[in-house]
């Protein structure tokens, strides 16, 4: 069974609002299924359950005086009703979701066979319905209202330990909830904490409040929920539920969201973008005349607009370009003079700045001292294609290192004779070849090498992991790869004594 895609699921919780009417529910089950075709979104159409019998003590069923009893017993539904209602969502192309607040109305859900199980803020620590739940094996959706971090982490220690499949709602249980009370933040905190967990955002703002669910959207949420029903001249909604033509309006406001937030990793500029920007720039000019293999300096040219393609920019400008033929005053300078292989120094200056920005995106720092070493088995110029980068944190009885792969590098089969080591990866992704058997190393795991082991490992997208072994020696790396074997240490390495050490480069 494939795990439930929670992404891009709007929930439209009827709770209470069906006021014990079943055909004003079913009205509002073909309302939401209307909107869902519409706007081509996946909906799901929530119920809450309660037995009644059991969930209220008996001494307070007829008392008015308590908060909610008298409405939950006033637009209770029957098993048979809640059956006809659940058919209703599945005919409307809707996915069915339920809350439940006891462990009797769990078992209703799977006898209905509800899909998916959403548990409320006010139940979130409520141990025997979470073990009920956990023994489901339905995808399950908490709402986080009122918990602090501490109960949220034991909640989700709680499902992980379970296998439970679930994602987490951030959730303000003020109703409406105003803007100042929103913590919309607290969105990107859950999902910085919990990366891979779905985070979404239940909502009890105003109906005509549009704004939030763009923020939620840009700060990581991905499920969203709101109160929904219809007014009638019988039935009147309360101020957090919205009426289908509002939800609607939700829905478009998330789907310009999204079209402004589109392209979460960073991808070429298009064409057009890039000829307004070239519009803006410089070029670079002969202040005076220029032989042909001179080199150029920065008294012989000036830099002005316009910028032409195929000449060379300011930004490509750099002390000691070579001129590939002769120029006169005013002539604008070919890019040809900028087409060189970078050296060895920039090569280096290159890998460094994308390793410090995976290293940043990963949120891993090491100090300023740290001994960097390049490992580049064909030679520095084919190090993106094989290597990698190693830090050297201990070497002692025992040692400690980050070893860092950019996308698509790969590191060749080798093993040592005296090391035993053991990889675990912290961020991006990683395969390991132990012996001719695959590892797909997740975040998280480890892989224990052996001494006398064949092993190599590649990345797709990059990876950071690290590795915990016995002492290092320099003399205990043996490829299978002879020509790797043939070659100096200093020809197959590039040490960086610190990061500090780095010279800095122009823009």
């Amino acid at each position: 069974m494939h795990p439930f895609n929670f992404s891009d699921l709007f929930i439209y919780d009827m709770a209470n609002n069906h006021q014990g009417d079943l055909e004003h529910g079913l009205n509002i089950i073909s309302a939401m299924g209307e909107v869902t075709r519409e706007t081509g979104v996946r909906g799901a159409l929530k119920f809450q359950f309660r037995q009644l019998d059991t969930f209220i003590h008996s001494d307070y069923k007829t008392k008015k005086d308590v908060k909610h009893i008298p409405r939950f017993m006033e637009t209770a539904l029957n098993k048979n009703q809640y059956k006809t209602l659940t058919q209703a969502v599945r005919d409307n192309g809707m996915t069915t979701i339920c809350t439940p607040f006891d462990e009797e109305s769990v078992d209703i859900i799977l006898e209905l066979g509800i899909e998916i199980i959403k548990i409320a803020s006010c139940s979130a620590s409520d141990r025997p319905l979470l073990e009920r739940i956990a023994q489901t094996n339905r995808p399950v959706i908490v709402s986080t209202a009122g918990l602090s971090m501490a109960k949220i982490d034991r909640l989700v220690s709680y499902f992980e330990a379970k296998k439970v499949h679930f994602a987490l709602m951030h959730c303000i249980a003020l109703y409406p909830t105003e803007n100042d009370h929103l913590r919309l933040h607290q969105i990107r905190t859950l999902k910085e904490r919990f990366p891979h967990i779905t985070i979404g955002f239940s909502t009890h703002e105003s109906p005509e409040n549009y704004n939030a669910i763009r923020v939620a959207y840009a700060v990581g949420a991905r499920i969203f929920e709101r109160h929904v029903g219809l007014e009638t001249e019988k039935h009147k909604l309360n101020a957090y539920s919205s009426k289908a033509d509002q939800v609607k309006k939700w829905i478009e406001a998330w789907k310009e969201t999204v079209d402004s937030c589109s392209g979460e990793r960073r991808c070429p500029a298009s064409p057009t973008e890039i000829a307004s920007l070239r519009s803006l720039m410089r070029g670079v000019f002969a202040k005076e005349a220029i032989n042909k293999g001179e080199a150029l300096s920065r008294n012989k040219v000036f830099f002005a607009m316009p910028f032409h393609d195929g000449r060379l920019s300011s930004g490509d400008w750099r002390e000691g370009l070579i001129a590939d033929k002769e120029y006169k005053p005013n002539e604008s300078i070919s890019s040809v003079t900028a087409e060189f292989p970078p050296d060895r120094d920039e090569i280096i200056y290159r890998i460094m700045l994308q390793v410090r920005g995976m290293m940043s995106e990963a949120r891993i720092f090491i100090s300023e001292d740290s001994a960097i070493e390049l490992s580049h088995h064909y030679g520095l110029e084919r190090f993106r294609e094989f290597g990698a980068v190693i830090i050297d944190c201990i070497n002692r009885k025992y040692c400690k290192k980050l070893i860092i792969q950019l996308p698509r590098q790969k590191h060749p089969y080798h093993y040592h004779q005296k090391k035993e080591e053991t990889f675990q990866l912290l961020h991006g992704d990683l395969e390991v070849e132990l012996n001719g058997k695959t590892i797909k190393v997740l975040p998280g795991e480890k892989v224990l090498v052996m001494p006398g082991e064949w092993h190599k490992f590649h990345t797709l997208d990059g990876a950071i992991f690290e590795e915990v072994s016995t002492t290092h020696y320099n003399d205990d790396s043996y490829y299978e790869d002879e020509r790797i074997a043939l070659l100096p240490r200093e020809a197959r390495k590039t040490v960086i004594p610190n990061l500090s050490t780095l010279e800095t480069k122009n823009v």
